[in-house]
């Protein structure tokens, strides 16, 4: 029995669980608990509307600060389509931003490899995150988007 992959499929399995747990009590306390997820990582959390169904939708990512912008990215854990965030944030051009108590509009921009500030803003959230993302993209085919939220 090799101990360290065990572990591992352990992590995989409880990981998310653990994910969804923290996002429903950052969601559910207002914002008071929960702005810092695991390993100091700070998370916001995304109200906007299913780009399909109209219906509300809340999500709570991980971001990185670039100046007074929030940066997210789609990576989905490598996952071969983007998350369904993404295509309601594109979609709806504006969405409610949440970082821990404090609320506000925000104007979103989907970038991709090859537009202007991609690269350096992967760079910045992969580095906040851990390396984590750069992981995420070798798992993957599709490129990673990321996603610039600008306060209104």
């Amino acid at each position: 029995m090799d101990i360290g992959r065990e572990v591992g499929k352990l992590y995989a399995k409880a990981f998310p669980e653990v994910l969804k747990a923290h996002g429903e009590l950052y969601v559910r306390s207002g914002g008071r608990i929960g702005h810092k997820l695991l390993f100091g990582v700070p998370s916001l959390i995304v109200r906007t509307v299913g780009a399909k169904s109209g219906e509300p939708r809340t999500t709570v990512l991980t971001y990185v600060r670039d100046g007074d912008d929030y940066v997210v990215v789609a990576s989905m854990g490598g996952a071969p389509r983007n998350p369904a965030w993404f295509h309601n944030m594109v979609k709806a051009g504006t969405v409610d931003v949440q970082v821990g108590t404090d609320r506000f509009p925000a104007a979103v921009e989907a970038l991709r490899p090859g537009d202007a500030d991609y690269q350096r803003l992967w760079d910045l959230a992969d580095a906040n995150n851990g390396g984590r993302y750069a992981a995420y993209q070798r798992k993957t085919s599709r490129p990673i988007p990321v996603v610039r939220l600008r306060p209104a």
